[in-house]
């Protein structure tokens, strides 16, 4: 079943990569996808990396204060809160979000309901900040829940002694805390990477505009021209962008592995 439904897939899709419709081997597929949609590979590389960064320092904050908050209360709400997402598939997040984000939607009305804005302030979200925020509240609490497990599992003696000493409670997340847990948080931002630049419901849901997302384009080359070869030339892309992902952790890793 992997073989069907993964190998030979992938396999098919490397090879008319760089192959024209007559089977001949050729690079005209990239040119396409560079002449056409460069611009959406850059895009598409800033949002994921503002994503990426983003619910790493929103993971390091939950885990943080689930480990070193003083209030049971806010913890215990915190912990009961932040975990919904992680079952939401991305399909029904980017529903969500068009409803909430957009500028007659749930935020903006609440917010005038409120007072806080009138309706000639109120501003619509679905265009690349829908993205980003959509990403991040469907991603962070998976990157959340390990960050935090990890934290659980370390040895409180370095966090109480250094409370002892008078460091307070950021100078010991960010000094203490963090360093121990950066691989399960480098693990969490690598995984999240790699599943946003497959997601393909979000942007083509929450933003109509241009630039794009590359998976919008793939789509697109398809459905419209059915053309297979650029489209799995802006795959090979995005397997690029994950390998480079992939190999910087592998490589800090090793670099750490062989540290006295």
């Amino acid at each position: 079943m992997v073989l069907a439904l993964f190998v030979y897939p992938l396999c098919y899709s490397l090879v008319t990569a760089f192959t024209d419709k007559a089977g001949a081997w050729t690079l005209g597929n990239f040119s396409r996808a560079f002449e056409f949609y460069g611009k959406d590979i850059g895009f598409t590389v800033v949002i994921i990396l503002l994503s990426t960064a983003l619910i790493g320092t929103a993971a390091i904050a939950i885990g943080g204060y689930l480990t070193l908050g003083e209030s049971p209360l806010a913890v215990g709400v915190l912990r009961w809160i932040y975990r919904w997402p992680l079952f939401i598939p991305f399909v029904v997040a980017a529903q969500c979000m068009r409803t909430f984000l957009a500028k007659n939607g749930i935020m903006n009305n609440s917010l005038v309901t409120l007072g806080i804005l009138t309706p000639e302030q109120t501003v619509g979200f679905l265009d690349w900040r829908g993205i980003v925020i959509t990403f991040v509240w469907k991603q962070l609490p998976f990157v959340a829940l390990l960050v935090a497990g990890a934290m659980a599992a370390l040895d409180r003696t370095t966090i109480e002694a250094a409370r002892n000493l008078g460091a307070g409670r950021l100078r010991i997340l960010i000094e203490i805390v963090v360093p121990q847990v950066m691989p399960t948080l480098m693990v969490g931002l690598i995984l999240s990477f790699v599943t946003m630049m497959s997601v393909l419901s979000v942007p083509i849901m929450v933003s109509g505009e241009s630039p794009t997302m590359i998976t919008v384009d793939m789509a697109f080359r398809i459905n419209n021209y059915g053309d297979y070869g650029t489209a799995n030339a802006l795959g090979f892309i995005s397997y690029a962008l994950t390998g480079v992902a992939a190999w910087i952790y592998l490589k800090r890793g090793i670099a750490e592995g062989g540290r006295p």
